[in-house]
């Protein structure tokens, strides 16, 4: 059966822990597919220590390592061999950047080839990947290189809600600016084969935010939701998608968590994103929509506060491989 890939993420930070963590809590157990590695089986084996887990590697082919903890074996892709010693807790270095980078790569180029079913991401340090000369803003930007895909979409999931996000990552001032009715009409449509195809909606509802307070209030507040989103939402219908709004924000998060809405449309990251914390810190997943493979990760950083404590929750992770085997 295809496994599950797990890319280890920064290890400087928390991701080789709740991976271990994760195991060890028996909870991988019932996962109805392998799990492998993407990673460096040193770096595993000293975050199992954080847990005075009776570990040990087993193996010396450069394509599989396992690492042994107790009754339960973890199987690894060694893509880096980093010396733990020399590595220092939030203070990831620029072999540390070229590894996290790897992890990724390997692990798409898999999925890509059909040897994988899935993809789960730990977390990464951008800066350590772009000092390393891999220029990519993060996860997402590198694995739509790497798939070739033009657009994807961010959603954060839990069991009560589900966002998704037009645009990402930018200053809020720059939000009205990127917006356009083409960019939320292909947002609406990747959503839409997404939740058709991956989590076998035949109809997905899909409510899309306004950018202003009250929907613009007739354009008293801005004209972006009588501009482009109206319009947007209009050619989606058009097209087949079940998508309603504008919907003033400040409301619709009522309606959408008690189940009116398979997904919400966000114009911007903190509109989603603080309703979906609120609900869903400890067990959110990130999805990203639009990739010719399945693509799921924690829904959290590196940690640093937290990297070698064992005390790094692994309730995203273990949300993350769910979902990821839901999807494939």
């Amino acid at each position: 059966m295809k496994p599950i890939i797990i890319s280890m993420g920064d290890p400087t930070g928390v991701g080789p822990e709740i991976i271990i963590k994760a195991l060890l809590s028996g909870a991988c157990d019932g996962l109805g597919r392998p799990l492998l590695v993407a990673g460096d089986p040193r770096v595993l084996l000293r975050a199992s220590r954080l847990f005075e887990a009776a570990a040990e590697l087993q193996g010396s082919d450069p394509q599989r390592v396992n690492l042994k903890l107790g009754r339960r074996t973890l199987a690894i892709h060694p893509l880096s061999h980093l010396d733990p010693a020399t590595l220092s807790y939030g203070q990831p270095d620029q072999a540390c950047g070229a590894a996290m980078a790897a992890y990724v790569s390997w692990a798409a180029d898999r999925c890509i080839a059909g040897q994988a079913a899935a993809l789960v991401t730990c977390p990464i340090n951008k800066a350590a990947i772009n000092a390393a000369g891999i220029r990519f803003p993060g996860h997402t930007e590198l694995l739509a290189a790497r798939c070739g895909v033009g657009q994807v979409v961010m959603m954060l999931a839990g069991e009560r809600l589900k966002v998704c996000l037009v645009t990402t990552h930018l200053a809020l001032r720059e939000v009205p600016a990127v917006l356009s009715a083409r960019k939320i009409r292909d947002t609406l449509r990747i959503v839409d084969r997404a939740f058709r195809q991956q989590f076998h909606l035949e109809r997905p509802r899909l409510a899309v935010l306004a950018l202003n307070p009250h929907a613009g209030e007739q354009g008293l507040f801005g004209d972006e939701e009588q501009r482009l989103i109206a319009p947007a939402v209009r050619a989606a219908r058009e097209d087949g998608i079940e998508a309603s709004g504008p919907h003033s924000a400040d409301t619709l998060f009522h309606f959408a968590v008690r189940g009116a809405y398979d997904a919400v449309i966000c114009m911007y990251h903190d509109q989603g994103l603080i309703p979906l914390k609120l609900l869903h810190f400890e067990d959110a997943v990130n999805v990203t929509l639009g990739l010719p493979i399945v693509r799921t990760s924690v829904d959290h950083g590196t940690a640093y506060d937290l990297a070698g404590t064992g005390q790094a929750s692994a309730e995203s992770l273990l949300a993350a491989l769910k979902m990821a085997e839901r999807m494939a």
